[in-house]
């Protein structure tokens, strides 16, 4: 494959492909933008890679990526992209500084970052450098090694040309940099803003968004429009077991989730236009290094204490099990699928030791109780500190009565030491001597998040959360937050004996519900944000629903109904209806002019609006001021209903006729309550009050909420001078209508399997209706007629769950190339005139109906073809390979003899040839599939297939593998799908071709199906070392 680069000339970001190509010996086509025109986007073809990082990636591939120290490699591309290029371009000196730093402590006397030889980490590195290498003082040493090595020089004068120095300054002129992070200021009201961190193992669903990022972007908003200089902190949450969990679930690795959903929720909040300053993740060297301090700080203080526990142990995994990798019965309410660390059907908090018939999520075998040592945060020997905190700042901060409520119960039942270690490896590191196999408990390590994504932000974050006198600190949250927040993470920070920026106003919010029942993330269960892109209402009317039904008292309630009615009745009849009229009369009839305010006609009763309005916008700032959200927007709707009584009741269109002055000065307050509606929405709908500034010809600025312009709500005609022209009126809102409503609520009712299996079934009544509708005579018994249509292929998925990542690393990975030699073995082999789609390992899937021949599978059952394409329908066996050779015909295939429980061995044919030696071959375990039809397989009939899986870069595969003392013939199962399988699967049907993307091996190198391990009475099926592989 042939890749070409094409970039603009003096792009820095291209020196890393050049770079890495040099290095890796890979031919690019390099095509740069002419002079004088336009600059090209970063491209690599025909991989379509845009990500400066994913190209350097894909190019320098495993020889600059080595396989032992792939994650330490990715770490540094991570931070050059998210902190060191940032400060490059802002030309943050201190940054910089801090930057060099960090990177002179890592090298130490080492000439490469990683190794002993260049990666990726250099090249990114060396780039991100050249043109700050002046300031790089205590790395000249290191930048020149690099800079005289012939591939960087390569590379550099490929991209930057002769004269790199003259390239630059021509590629990145002033004005170009991107904003410089912002600190706090001496003097000014300095508020560093955050929300709770989304957890990134799902899509976030309404609630969460109202509960935490919608909220404190409408704060934040409201607080850069008063001019307080102000920062808004966010990013997900991804360590702990929920990621491990849902990694075993997708069949990928930990950080292959997190970049998936990371990428999925800052899609979702971009088109909610949540406006952070900084959205960041928390496996960082920031975080690392934080959370690492923090720790060994309170180990010092003397407010840690270790303490061994018993614990449930999996002799099948060979690990400790944290919370969530036990399930079994609850004992309070015998829910039968309770977690480890809460049980979802009575919600009480429960203890792994505390489950009836506990089982190992991880191999579905029982554990057993074993003593291990934890550490744990001394919360009684902080009470009386934490408590003072507690009372002086929820009485000075204006805590909510919830927050009150909660905070109080905790510390009124006595706190009691809190384990902070976990038995994982999906963490920050635990930095002490025998806890090599452990990392912080994610409620310890998650808050840190807000200090290490500021980090990222800015290289002095200590000005913002080391300054308490300087700095508010504001937190928003769901009520289930709030222990964590107001209790444990204080506590945290109080004990490090530190001058902390501890939280002084906190915003709390109860549940949404979703049409009388609860949001369910695990179910499926209401709208989730992908889900509001796809409905065709505007982000504005999602906005302003899910504020003005904020849950700040009480748990509110979505309905589809109610969203058409705030729509329909408030934005579209008084808001849009108000803004709209006025503009439309000035345009029509005073020729898009603004006119005068007359001295003396009319000015009674602007007067007396500016009265009503006035004070209306004292009581909105004092609401935004104490966080009440819901009661600011529904006093700016308020404002809106006064301007449009006041236009109603003054008819400026019969004073035109009578008074064109009189009218000019009706219309003159109108368009200053115009501006004035559209400074007060802004927090709320960023979108309209942008379309109402275009409307209205004014700069953004002029709208701010500045105590002048505040003032202007008195006299509404001074805020539009005279003669200011405005541009044509569009129409602001549009109308839901109840049908649409209805088709809303049916598309999203119920669960999400139970929306699939309706779609399903829908699409099977459709084709079984069209079928009968076929003359008997043109359907032969067995054969579908020519007539008859076929079945309609699923829709492309929507569901954000299937979104690709986007991050760098991920982009790169997702374009690996597939293993061409297996898929050329799998492709020669001969497909059945039925159509039979080609397996991985050189097995045809094809049609087979009518009673079980040849050996076609055990199955007693024939299942209907309507039934789910799932993995009960598939007939898996323990099988041993005997004996195997080289295909006689075919150089890619093996003919295998494989014992699989019958009176006689099964004959195989698979292509594996070029990935596992043809000794290792023999007297192997593997797992078969036996419900496949026959296939002449270059003259040898193959009668099965060997399942195998294949790494994510296709250069490695590896048999599944069944435990050790299973016996051939014995049924391989998934929990949950155990079922008779069919005895013959229909490859038109193409069941096992639907089965096989749900087939992937763990983060534990189990094999598993939608995340649950393929298992025999004696345990999972294993692989050697593929993680997060398919298998086929």
């Amino acid at each position: 494959m042939s890749l070409t680069l094409e970039f603009s000339p003096g792009d820095l970001q291209a020196s890393k492909a050049c770079i890495a190509a040099a290095l890796a010996d890979v031919a690019i086509k390099l095509h740069g933008s002419k002079p004088g025109s336009p600059p090209a986007q970063l491209l690599l073809s025909p991989v379509d890679l845009t990500q400066p990082n994913a190209i350097t990636q894909y190019i320098g591939g495993s020889s600059l990526l080595p396989e032992s120290s792939a994650l330490e490699v990715l770490n540094w591309l991570d931070w050059e992209e998210t902190v060191l290029r940032q400060q490059v371009h802002a030309q943050d000196s201190a940054g910089i500084k801090q930057a060099v730093q960090h990177l002179q402590s890592a090298l130490g006397s080492s000439s490469h970052l990683v190794g002993t030889t260049p990666t990726l980490a250099d090249v990114v590195i060396y780039a991100a450098l050249y043109p700050v290498q002046d300031q790089a003082e205590g790395l000249q040493k290191y930048l020149q090694h690099l800079g005289q090595m012939p591939a960087f020089q390569k590379g550099i004068e490929q991209a930057l040309g002769k004269d790199p120095k003259q390239a630059l300054q021509q590629a990145l002129p002033q004005g170009s940099l991107p904003q410089k992070p912002r600190v706090p200021i001496p003097g000014k009201r300095n508020i560093l803003i955050t929300s709770a961190l989304p957890y990134v193992n799902n899509v976030p669903h309404l609630g969460n968004i109202i509960g935490c990022v919608l909220s404190a972007d409408v704060y934040a908003r409201y607080c850069r429009s008063r001019g307080y200089n102000c920062i808004y902190m966010c990013g997900t949450d991804e360590y702990g077991t929920a990621t491990e969990t849902k990694a075993l679930e997708e069949g990928l690795t930990p950080q292959q989730i997190c970049d998936k959903y990371n990428k999925i929720h800052a899609d979702i909040y971009e088109w909610f236009d949540i406006a952070f300053d900084k959205f960041g993740r928390t496996p960082t060297w920031q975080q690392t290094e934080i959370g690492q301090g923090i720790f060994n700080t309170l180990d010092k203080a003397g407010q840690l204490v270790e303490q061994t526990i018993e614990q449930l142990y999996s002799e099948a995994a060979g690990k400790f099990l944290a919370d969530r990798f036990v399930t079994g019965t609850c004992p309070k309410c015998k829910f039968e699928d309770a977690r480890g660390d809460q049980c979802d059907s009575c919600g009480n908090l429960l203890n792994p030791t505390d489950l009836i018939n506990p089982k190992c999520k991880l191999t579905g075998t029982t554990p057993v109780l074993r003593t291990t040592k934890h550490i744990f945060l001394d919360l009684p020997k902080l009470s009386p500190q934490l408590q003072a905190y507690i009372t002086d700042t929820s009485s000075k901060g204006g805590w909510s009565n919830n927050c009150v409520q909660v905070t109080n119960s905790w510390m009124r039942d006595g706190l009691k030491v809190r384990c902070i270690t976990r038995d994982l490896k999906w963490g920050t590191a635990v930095p002490r001597p025998g806890y090599e196999d452990k990392v912080f408990y994610v409620w310890f390590d998650a808050p840190i998040g807000y200090i290490s994504i500021t980090a990222n932000y800015v290289s002095d974050w200590r000005a913002w959360w080391q300054n308490p006198d300087d700095v508010e600190l504001v937190q928003f949250m769901g009520k289930d937050n709030v222990p964590f927040h107001t209790v444990i993470f204080p506590a945290t920070l109080l004990g490090t004996g530190e001058k902390w920026t501890l939280m002084k106003n906190i915003s709390v919010t109860e549940y949404l519900n979703y049409e009388g029942t609860m949001f369910s993330k695990s179910r499926g269960v209401g709208v989730f944000g992908d889900h509001a892109k796809e409905t065709g209402i505007p982000v504005e009317t999602w906005r302003y629903y899910l504020l003005a039904n904020r849950p700040e008292q009480s748990d509110t309630d979505f309905k589809w109904s109610d969203l058409a009615a705030k729509n329909n009745n408030e934005l579209l009849a008084n808001l849009g209806n108000f803004i709209n009229r006025g503009l439309s009369f000035v345009y029509t009839k005073f020729e898009g002019v603004v006119p005068s305010a007359h001295a003396e006609k009319g000015r009674e009763a602007v007067q007396e609006l500016g009265q009503q309005v006035g004070p209306l916008v004292d009581t909105y700032v004092a609401a935004l001021e104490a966080r009440k959200l819901k009661d600011g927007i529904r006093i700016a709707m308020a404002i809106s209903s006064v301007g449009n009584k006041f236009f109603q009741d003054h008819k400026p269109w019969e004073a035109l006729k009578a008074d064109k002055e009189l009218c000019g000065s009706y219309l003159a307050a109108c368009m200053g309550l115009v501006a004035l509606l559209a400074a007060l929405v802004e927090p709320y709908m960023p979108s309209i009050t942008l379309k109402v500034q275009q409307q209205l010809n004014v700069s953004a600025e002029s709208l701010h909420l500045t105590d002048d312009f505040l003032k202007k709500s008195y006299d509404l005609s001074s805020i539009l001078p005279p003669g200011h022209h405005i541009n044509k009126p569009e129409v602001l809102f549009r109308n839901i209508a109840d049908e649409e409503v209805e088709q809303l609520r049916n598309r999203y009712r119920g669960t999400q399997s139970e929306r699939a299996s309706a779609s399903n079934a829908a699409a099977s009544s459709s084709s079984s209706t069209s079928a009968q509708a076929v003359p008997s005579k043109q359907v032969k018994a067995g054969k579908q007629s020519k007539q008859q249509p076929k079945q309609q292929k699923a829709a492309p998925s929507t569901d954000a769950s299937a979104a690709s990542t986007s991050s760098s690393a991920s982009q790169a990975a997702s374009h690996q190339s597939p293993a061409s030699q297996l898929a050329a073995a799998s492709s020669s082999a001969s497909s059945s005139a039925a159509g039979g789609a080609p397996a991985a390992n050189g097995q045809t899937s094809v049609k087979k109906e009518g009673k079980k021949k040849d050996g076609g599978g055990s199955g007693g059952n024939k299942k209907a073809d309507d039934q789910p394409a799932d993995i009960s329908r598939v007939d898996l066996r323990v099988g041993v390979i005997k004996k195997a050779w080289r295909h006689p015909e075919a150089d890619s295939l093996y003919v295998e003899e494989v014992e699989v429980g019958e009176e006689a061995p099964r004959q195989v044919v698979s292509g594996l040839v070029k990935y596992i030696p043809e000794a290792e071959m023999q007297m192997r375990r593997c797992v078969l599939v036996c419900n496949l039809k026959p296939a002449n397989m270059r003259g040898v009939k193959s009668r099965a297939m060997v399942l195998a899986a294949t790494s994510l870069d296709g250069l490695q595969v590896e048999l599944v593998e069944p435990p050790e003392d299973s016996a051939p013939g014995d049924r391989v199962t998934v929990q949950g799908y155990e079922e008779e399988p069919d005895e013959q699967l229909n490859p038109k049907k193409k069941i096992f071709e639907q089965v096989t993307p749900d087939l992937k091996t763990s983060a534990m190198k189990l094999a598993c199906y939608k995340g649950i391990p393929l298992s025999t009475s004696k345990g999972p099926c294993t692989v050697h070392s593929i993680m997060g592989g398919s298998i086929k």
